[in-house]
């Protein structure tokens, strides 16, 4: 039987400490009670880390920095833009192996990328897909994937994401708007990463089946806040706004059009394009998107909330939305 002492993570490390989700996720660790939260920065950061959260500084150009900074962490979670050197993960990895962590929470944060097809067609889930080969392969850590869907409140407030225009009241219909996908709020995320970093490591005996970290060891972690479609998303609009369906602009594309246009336009070095390919191929009438139903959420087990109103968050959106639009940051439909 292992210690009660040794059988919990404590010290985390955090690389995004403050970034859009990993700001949720350090809240949600320091939330616990349970855990030192070390945020990894760059040297060159300005950033400023919240209250009893410890700043490493590193050189990704220098491992021994890199090291030195996860030397005596128990996990490390990753949160990186996805405009970040190509690299940068796997330097992560390499030197997380060196230092002896024995768990990563890997940059997932995605839709289902265990599906061999889906992950080829929103091409991020190769690369996904090299980083957990990389650190099974170093054989020190293990992975546990986290898969989220995409962030609700952040994807609708782009117009290229969820394909609303909230302020503008239009929205572009995939296909016919009813698919539904599997979709997860930033604090969601933030009590899922905290609640997995909670488990304890392995069974307390050989008859204990509760939850443990060695339940999950190189496997997919699946949770979502809401499974919906975009009629849904509309109706939570309409809701927020006080609007009615005639006051909204409906348009419709099949998704597989709206998809392959993407993919053109990323060729031609289109952003928003590539925003678009992401979330039009999780729209597919496949029903790729919903893990729920093809999968199962492991929600329960990691004792997740399931009455998060989606109106607070749909409004959210509206305001993230005002002030995308108004830095012109905005990616439209």
């Amino acid at each position: 039987m292992t210690s009660a002492v040794k059988n919990y993570i404590h010290k985390v490390a955090i690389v995004g400490a403050t970034g859009n989700s990993g700001s949720y996720m350090v809240e949600a660790l320091l939330a616990t009670g349970k855990h030192t939260v070390t945020a990894i920065s760059r040297m060159e950061s300005t950033a400023t880390v919240p209250d009893g959260v410890k700043v490493a500084k590193v050189d990704y150009a220098d491992s021994a920095t890199l090291v030195a900074a996860l030397t005596g962490q128990d996990a490390l979670v990753m949160t990186m833009n996805v405009m970040a050197p190509s690299d940068s993960e796997a330097k992560l990895i390499t030197a997380a192996a060196d230092a002896g962590v024995k768990w990563i929470l890997p940059n997932d944060w995605s839709p289902d990328i265990a599906d061999e097809v889906l992950s080829k067609e929103i091409f991020i889930g190769e690369a996904k897909r090299a980083n957990r080969e990389l650190i099974a392969k170093l054989g020190k850590s293990a992975y546990v994937a986290v898969e989220c869907g995409f962030w609700y409140e952040w994807s609708l407030a782009m117009g290229a994401g969820y394909g609303f225009d909230l302020a503008g009241r239009k929205v572009t219909m995939y296909d016919d708007g009813e698919t539904k996908i599997c979709t997860s709020t930033l604090p969601q995320v933030g009590r899922a990463v905290a609640n997995i970093l909670s488990l304890k490591v392995a069974p307390d005996g050989p008859d204990d089946t509760t939850p443990c970290l060695e339940m999950l060891r190189n496997k997919f972690v699946y949770v979502s806040s809401f499974t919906v479609s975009q009629r849904d998303i509309l109706a939570s609009a309409m809701r927020v706004s006080g609007t009615s369906l005639a006051d909204w602009d409906i348009t419709y594309e099949p998704s597989t059009t709206r998809y392959a246009r993407s993919v053109a336009e990323i060729q031609s070095g289109s952003r928003a394009g590539f925003v678009k390919q992401l979330y039009t191929r999780v729209f597919f009438q496949d029903g790729k998107g919903n893990v729920e139903k093809t999968k199962g959420l492991h929600n329960k087990i990691l004792g997740l909330p399931t009455d998060e109103d989606i109106d607070v968050f749909t409004k959210i959106a509206f305001e993230r939305q005002l002030t995308l639009d108004k830095i012109g940051m905005n990616l439209p439909a």
